[in-house]
């Protein structure tokens, strides 16, 4: 996880990704479908990015013991 960059950017799209399914859990509303269009290419765009972020940050996993525990983990 060198890249504070990507992560910056993976972080931010599965925020965005979380925020709007809880609008839609919670009042039916789709933010991403009224602003870009109702499965429009660039919301379809923007449902893929957010998934590919979500994978993305599956990987943190293997950082959540910090730079102590993956040191352990090695030996």
């Amino acid at each position: 996880m060198n890249n504070k960059v990507l992560d910056c950017i993976a972080l931010t799209l599965a925020i965005i990704g979380a925020v709007n399914w809880g609008l839609i859990g919670f009042f039916s509303f789709d933010l991403v479908a009224l602003i870009f269009g109702n499965m429009s290419w660039i919301s379809r765009v923007i449902y893929a990015l957010v998934g590919i972020s979500g994978l993305y940050l599956l990987s943190f996993y293997l950082y959540v013991g910090g730079p102590e525990r993956s040191h352990q983990e090695v030996r």
